[in-house]
């Protein structure tokens, strides 16, 4: 019988997140920090959309690039937010989750031996896109002397005649860190002279807490152009479980990634587009009370390490603070692992964003107040127990 699986898909390593919660799902009375996912409830105006549309009975396919009004919408909202102006007819695309946006990006562009750029510690799907569209994954390690931020020359030495993309993960996922103006910048300068194609994954641009707003490297000037622009709903809204993300880009690399889409997806969920557009066009006091509460965790989470002694540079973007706990001796999944056996507290090992995520943890501040306080007293128990045992 003939070999049942190509050897690159066997290859691919299951995501670290998943593995880990294998444990997690086993064990009863956790308190899990691990989940990349709001712990509010979709707005209500936004999940009424959505039923009014099925009570319509809008259950039909909707074109493949998604329904041109929540095209328009997108448009509109990326234009107010970033200042970035796209054709909603031939430069933006709906998809399901932002997820398949970044598959159909690597596939749309890639040729065979092409090298992709991905800093790390970053969301996990990068490197596997890129290797399913047989691109060549090529890692950039983030430092946190630089508070995980990509800098022009770890990116020009990374470059070789090879590189076609460069993943742009921020803010980011798991470090929390961002890209300030004078930064992207400077990465942008690089891109432009290297004729790089950036991926701009900007799915939490909306949650952050630095003194200048998001900006988008697609904004910049000679950018737009060469970069794909990513994001989507999940985050923004807590429609994570509504599947709808978009793409905006080039007409020309948009119409082949549409084309993908069709043959794969057809077309992102009807009521999900329905629930979309609504969020767009009512749902920014909702954004910015979700955006408050995060804030005011991640405040405590700083403080809460600053009593402990742990090391954490301050993060300024999505929901994840990103712990050092190499003072301990352990690998992160040995100290995720005992942490959760023995305090039953689930956060996720540093190592399954990238080998640089060694020696830390991430920890995901979408959970409330409460939770974070009891979990932080059973982290104290914990590394103080390290601690002894360190000096015993």
């Amino acid at each position: 019988m003939r070999k049942l699986v190509a050897d690159k898909v066997a290859a691919i390593q299951p995501s670290g997140i998943r593995k880990f919660f294998d444990i997690v799902s086993e064990m009863d009375d956790v308190i899990s920090l691990g989940v990349g996912e709001p712990d509010f409830d979709t707005p209500w105006h936004i999940r009424d959309e959505g039923i009014y549309s099925l009570e319509k009975g809008r259950t039909y396919y909707t074109s493949n690039a998604g329904l041109l009004e929540l095209r328009q919408e997108i448009s509109k909202y990326v234009q107010n937010k970033y200042k970035v102006s796209y054709d909603p007819k031939s430069e933006i695309l709906v998809t399901v989750g932002g997820s398949e946006a970044i598959d159909l990006s690597m596939r749309a562009m890639l040729e065979p031996g092409d090298e992709v750029l991905i800093p790390q510690p970053s969301f996990v799907a990068y490197e596997p896109c890129a290797v399913m569209a047989d691109g060549v994954a090529k890692f950039i390690d983030l430092k946190a002397e630089n508070e995980f931020r990509l800098t022009a020359d770890d990116l020009r030495a990374a470059i070789t005649d090879r590189t076609k993309i460069l993943v742009m993960p921020f803010p980011n996922n798991p470090t929390g860190s961002i890209m300030p103006r004078k930064e992207l910048e400077e990465i942008a300068q690089v891109v432009i002279e290297n004729d790089l194609i950036v991926v701009s994954d900007e799915i939490y641009a909306e949650l952050t807490y630095y003194d200048e707003p998001h900006v988008s490297i697609a904004s910049l000037p000679g950018m737009k152009e060469r970069t794909l622009l990513l994001n989507g709903f999940s985050k923004t809204f807590a429609m994570t479980g509504w599947r709808l993300g978009y793409a905006c880009g080039p007409a020309e690399l948009i119409k082949q990634m549409t084309k993908l889409h069709q043959f794969v997806i057809m077309s992102a969920p009807t009521t999900s587009q329905y629930a979309a557009i609504e969020a767009l066009r009512n749902g920014e006091s909702a954004v910015q009370e979700m955006r408050e509460a995060y804030n005011g965790r991640r405040r405590y989470l700083m403080h809460a390490f600053r009593e402990m002694g742990l090391e954490c540079f301050e993060p300024f973007g999505a929901f994840y603070v990103f712990p050092s706990i190499k003072e301990f001796g352990l690998t992160s999944e040995e100290f995720a692992e005992r942490l959760l056996r023995e305090e039953h507290v689930a956060v996720i090992p540093g190592s399954a964003f990238g080998k640089c995520g060694e020696g830390y943890i991430r920890i995901s501040y979408a959970y409330s107040l409460e939770n974070l306080k009891l979990a932080m007293s059973h982290l104290q128990n914990f590394i103080e127990k390290l601690r002894r045992e360190k000096h015993s």
